[in-house]
This record gives C-alpha cells, sequence and structure tokens, in this order.
C-alpha cells in the first residue's frame, strides 16, 4: 500500500535544510510552486509508478463526435451508444441510442426516420436486452436531421445536412453549421456506463491523466489480447484500425492525474517525498542566488528518485505491464 506524507512534514523538511524556522509568505507561495512543479516531473518520468497507473480497466468507447461551430448553446461533445430505442415516445424501434460521455440526459436518437440531437429526456436501459426505453422528453431537441432526406441513416454521422429546432437558440429551421463524425475515441473524462436510470445520480471515472495502452479484451490474463495502437488529442485516445465498430468497451491501461498540492495537502507521495524536499530546496537556493549550492542539492534529489525508478526497472523485468509481444499481424500483451 502507498504511503502518503503532508505537505506540513515536507515544508519541515525544507526548512531544515535552509537552517530557518519560518519562511516568509512570499517564499511559502515558491515553495508551494517548486513542489508542484517538481511532483510534475517525477510523476513524467515513468509511466509506471504504482500509485497512479490502472491496468486494464475497462472504459466505454465514444463513436460519435459533435463539433459545432456556431455560438450556440450545444458545445462540442463526443458520444458513447449504449443500446437500441424501442417504440417508447415515437422512438424508431431498433434505432441506436447515443449518449453524451459528459452528461447522462443528451444524445442522439431516431425518430420517424429522423435523427435528432436531445437534451433533458429521461430512459432506462435494459443491460441484458440493451434495448433503450425513454420515459419522458422533459428537453428540448437542439438539432434535427433535415425533412426532405427521409433516408433512415444507421448512424448519424450519416446525416447529410442538420437543421436547428425551434429550441435552439436562432431561427428554428435555419440550417446548423455543425459537423456530426464516426470516432473511435475514449474520452479522458466519462460517466461510469452502462446507464442503467438517467433519472438517478451517475457516478463518473476516475480521470486519466495520461494513457499508456489500449486492449481490445480484458488484458493482462491468462489468454492473449489483441492491443490496438492509438493517438492522443485534446478529448482522448483515437483508436486506429479498430476491429470492430460496434465494440463499445475497451481495456485501458493508464495514468491517474496528478493532483496539484497546497499547504493542506495529506497526499504527499512518500517516493517523491525526498525528492520533492531537495530539489524544491535547489530551487529556493536558485532563486536566491546560491547556484554552487543548489547544484548540490539538485544531485542529492536525482538520487533519491533514481533510486525509486530503480525499483519500478526491477518491477518491470518481472511483469508486462510495459511490455509488448509484437508479430507481423498485431501486437498482443501476454
Amino acid at each position: 500500500m502507498m504511503q502518503d506524507r503532508t505537505y506540513a512534514d515536507l515544508k519541515a523538511l525544507i526548512q531544515a535544510l535552509s537552517g530557518v524556522s519560518s519562511f516568509t509568505p512570499s517564499e511559502d507561495a515558491n515553495i508551494v510552486d517548486f513542489v508542484n512543479r517538481r511532483a510534475s516531473q517525477a510523476y513524467n518520468m515513468s509511466p509506471s509508478w504504482s500509485r497512479y497507473v490502472v491496468a486494464g480497466e475497462e472504459r466505454a468507447v465514444a463513436s460519435i463526435e459533435l463539433k459545432n461551430f456556431q455560438d450556440q448553446i450545444v458545445p462540442n461533445d463526443i458520444f458513447i451508444k449504449i443500446g437500441t430505442s424501442d417504440t417508447a415516445l415515437g422512438r424508431d424501434d431498433g434505432a441506436d441510442v447515443f449518449i453524451s460521455h459528459l452528461n447522462s440526459q443528451e444524445g442522439f436518437t431516431r425518430k420517424s426516420n429522423l435523427w435528432y440531437f436531445f437534451s433533458g429526456s429521461f430512459y432506462t436501459l435494459n443491460p441484458i436486452t440493451g434495448v433503450v426505453t425513454f420515459s419522458a422528453d422533459g428537453g428540448i431537441d437542439y438539432y434535427q436531421q433535415k425533412s426532405t432526406d427521409t433516408e433512415a441513416y444507421s448512424s448519424p454521422a450519416d446525416v447529410k445536412e442538420w437543421v436547428h429546432t425551434g429550441g435552439s437558440s436562432g431561427a428554428a429551421n435555419t440550417p446548423a453549421n455543425i459537423q456530426v463524425n464516426s470516432v473511435s475515441k475514449i474520452p479522458y473524462n466519462s460517466l461510469l456506463f452502462p446507464i442503467i436510470d438517467s433519472s438517478k445520480p451517475v457516478g463518473t471515472l476516475t480521470p486519466i491523466g495520461e494513457f499508456v495502452r489500449v486492449h481490445r479484451k480484458r488484458s493482462f490474463l491468462n489468454n492473449s489480447s489483441l492491443e490496438y495502437d492509438f493517438y492522443v488529442d485534446n478529448d482522448g485516445a483515437n483508436i486506429l484500425n479498430i476491429v470492430n465498430n460496434e465494440d463499445v468497451n475497451s481495456f485501458v491501461t493508464y495514468k491517474k492525474e496528478l493532483t496539484t498540492f497546497n499547504e493542506d495537502s495529506t497526499d504527499i507521495p512518500s517516493e517523491f517525498f525526498h525528492y520533492l524536499a531537495h530539489s524544491s530546496y535547489a530551487d529556493f537556493l536558485r532563486m536566491d542566488g546560491q547556484n554552487a549550492k543548489a547544484l548540490q542539492e539538485e544531485e542529492i534529489a536525482k538520487g533519491y528518485i533514481n533510486a525509486q525508478l530503480e525499483q519500478i526497472d526491477i518491477r518491470n523485468n518481472n511483469n508486462s505491464l510495459n511490455h509488448k509481444f509484437s508479430t507481423y499481424v498485431n501486437r498482443q500483451s501476454r
């Protein structure tokens, strides 16, 4: 179990290294900044800090992206398929239902062969059949597929033209300058899917700080699992060459976000503690113009963090969390 230290302990050590009993208010503020700067450095030195790494967690894959280039109420968003609709409240039977990764009551649904972007609707999901039943339309449809285009597209990404409805800002039925695209993306932040009942509070998953690996099926068990290549943008990890576009989940190995520390923090990582103390003190010395002493403290700090990194290397030599097995066909984890 990872141990924590308090910021008060860290500050006391830095004061002891400095030979003072207290810092001025401005120095206190500088020390906090130094600590957070050095914590970010330590965090980025390895993808395998035990405190931050999460291995093979199931995450929903978003398959629809909405980009809105006008000054409208609706922001850019990505959406996750949660199931298929029944005929309640006029929905098309068997049409896919896509829900926002951050708002359980926003998404895309199809009615009378036309796709709608809705906000404020309530529904339930049968986790066995995958059927979504809408129970109330408390909100408004911001955008809809233009009614002159009567084709029953299987996805909102296939719609050729969208129009505003009366609920959106701007005149009703004015062509909307939006894009609705197909994607295969794992967002940094996400609600906890599946959402069984949108009228009840919905939990959120731990935010992803850094993507490490993405597998199609549950990874690091007895059987091999196909590993995806991906690239990262501002919204999350975009999966390359996804095997089946109907896959709604992948298994992600990632680093949790690094928290920002302050005077009241009680969660200073013990594995960073002495590195933070000596490196922050080195920064303090540089601020005071004592560059020679700062270099000495920097070397001491490196010794502490290198010892921790060596422990990670030893663990990595005995497991496959960050080791990849490649064939000419694909990349797998064993």
